[in-house]
């Protein structure tokens, strides 16, 4: 199972999006997915249409030891996508783990052997221990970076705790990938920023980008990844260019 971390300490810059939206592309063209909702938030949650009564056991009871990969698994409607649910016990998970055996490899632990192609985790806007063990659990780093004047500011916060986390953690990790999110043609700051992450960190950036877009910004209200709410809009197409474009950079599936 390739495992793909979905992180920024900085919030607002369309993670969850990235998260619900990847992973249905993925699902889509015949990769078995699961998606771990990592944010005490939840919102990848809610985005396919998993409502708070039926998360009974979460990626908090994964992470504590309390219940297994497959008793957290949920069902989702989208084929080949499974969803280990988030709730706002995850807030306290931080404390919880300070004190705890292997409390950055609780994850890694739980997804060993998982039945799965691919695994994307949808990390919280911060640096702290639930990312950590994102990061630490993952193969490899996909940041999505809003194209605003401050982009690059926590972007290399961001770098120095991967470097951080390769060193003691987890020497394979790697970036395979910054995509850049609401992105403005209309906006001339937009191609002025774009310009200057390209020029900073080079092929590292993703070539499809993802525009800001109502349809993208109204899916979670109906509980469906954008791909299904409206596959023909601009952000869904966006979305299905990067999936193609993201497994060039890990590799096709491989077959029986």
């Amino acid at each position: 199972m390739i495992t793909i971390a979905i992180a920024n300490q900085k919030g607002g810059v369309g993670k969850t999006t990235t998260a619900i939206n990847l992973a249905t592309a993925m699902a889509a063209v015949g990769w078995r997915t699961l998606l771990i909702d990592l944010d005490p938030q939840g919102n990848a949650s809610t985005g396919l249409g998993i409502g708070a009564v039926a998360r009974d056991f979460t990626s908090y009871d994964l992470l504590l030891g309390e219940a297994e990969l497959p008793r957290c698994t949920l069902n989702t409607d989208v084929p080949d996508l499974m969803l280990v649910p988030g709730t706002v016990d995850l807030s306290g998970a931080e404390v919880e783990l300070v004190s705890g055996d292997r409390r950055t490899h609780r994850l890694r632990d739980a997804l060993t052997d998982a039945p799965y192609d691919v695994c994307f985790i949808d990390c919280p806007p911060s640096l702290g221990l639930l990312t950590l063990n994102a990061l630490v659990a993952a193969d490899s780093l996909l940041v999505p970076l809003q194209c605003e004047f401050f982009a690059l500011e926590g972007l290399s916060q961001l770098m120095q705790t991967v470097e951080q986390v390769k060193t003691r953690f987890n020497p394979p990790l790697v970036i395979v990938g910054i995509v850049l999110t609401m992105y403005d043609r209309r906006n001339r700051l937009t191609e002025q920023v774009a310009d200057d992450v390209r020029e900073t960190l080079g092929e590292l950036v993703f070539e499809e980008v993802i525009p800001r877009n109502v349809r993208l910004s109204e899916a979670p209200s109906h509980g469906l990844p954008a791909l299904i709410y409206d596959h023909h809009c601009a952000g869904s197409r966006a979305y299905m260019n990067l999936a193609r474009e993201l497994i060039g950079r890990i590799g096709a599936k491989e077959t029986a």
